[in-house]
């Protein structure tokens, strides 16, 4: 029997037993639904955009993928990230702690905000949660930012019948400087922030302040490779425009920024990188006559989105 039960275990095909598992994978599985309830589409993402806006909830969220969480630590900044409407899910305050008017305000503000759990923890679990910063008896847990997809921008611009106009970042590690692109990009009707996932500025609780809320309602999307997401605007038919000392025209001759366009800015030192440099359809210059060498991120982005948004005017 031993040697029949191994002549039987070798044989291929159908097992008795199958349970029609064969016949199942032949039948079909229906029509193929509409684009926007297909999971990962563009389409999709657009229609998810739009919904978030009209409630009023965060950006879409897209393949961009969510940043750890963090940590503000010490009275003063807990107070100002409060102040300054930076999102977050708890406000841990140390037992026994000394009441002083910071202590006061951060648990009004988080009190007024509501949403923001308060949690009474001892001095020894605090220091293990800052790794023994100074915490001064406040830490306060900011959730993790949930990046769109740079689709996603374009596609929401789209939707609402623009032309998009979107800036991304190359090399840009400053998180205030993220923060002031982000408040240009709202102050001037633009549709959101490209930042590369590795060695780049993230939207931490600093972004958050700088963007002056303006982070609530303009998108950032984290890109891969920005050299790729670059090329994808390109092939959607968006204009690539890199920013650059020597640039070949100047900003305010630059006839493309009426249309759909991404507006890449370097970093202060460096500038942008080579790979990026060759995707750009142009490169353009901003002239400064007082004779600076270099603007930072944020005061660049706001020059070329101010044109951008005088000529669509």
């Amino acid at each position: 029997m031993a040697a029949n039960n191994r002549r039987m275990s070798g044989k291929k095909g159908a097992q008795v037993g199958s349970g029609g598992q064969r016949r199942r994978g032949l039948e079909g599985k229906g029509p193929t639904p509409p684009a926007e309830m297909r999971k990962g589409h563009a389409k999709q993402r657009a229609a998810q955009a739009k919904s978030r806006r009209a409630t009023g909830r965060p950006q879409p969220k897209g393949r961009g993928g969510r940043s750890a969480a963090e940590l503000v630590v010490g009275r003063n900044p807990v107070v100002e990230a409060l102040r300054e409407g930076v999102p977050a899910s708890t406000l841990y305050v140390q037992q026994f702690i000394d009441n002083d008017e910071r202590v006061r305000e951060a648990l009004q503000l988080a009190a007024e905000r509501g949403g923001i759990n308060l949690m009474e923890a001892p001095r020894p679990e605090l220091d293990r949660m800052t790794n023994g910063l100074n915490h001064q008896g406040l830490v306060l847990q900011v959730p993790p930012y949930e990046y769109a997809h740079p689709e996603d921008l374009a596609d929401a611009a789209y939707d609402e019948g623009e032309d998009p106009l979107i800036v991304a970042l190359d090399g840009v590690t400053d998180p205030r400087n993220l923060g002031a692109v982000v408040r240009s990009v709202s102050a001037f009707g633009g549709h959101g922030v490209v930042v590369p996932e590795r060695r780049a500025a993230g939207m931490t609780a600093g972004a958050w302040k700088t963007s002056a809320g303006t982070a609530a309602r303009t998108p950032v999307a984290r890109a891969t490779n920005l050299t790729r997401a670059l090329e994808a605007y390109k092939k959607a038919g968006i204009v690539v425009v890199g920013l650059a000392a020597d640039g070949e025209v100047e900003v305010d001759e630059l006839e493309a920024l009426e249309g759909p366009v991404v507006i890449v800015v370097g970093s202060e030192g460096k500038g942008l990188s080579r790979l990026v440099g060759e995707t750009c359809d142009f490169r353009v210059r901003i002239p400064m006559p007082g004779g600076a060498e270099s603007l930072n991120a944020g005061v660049a982005a706001g020059v070329v989105l101010y044109e951008a948004a005088r000529r669509r005017a």
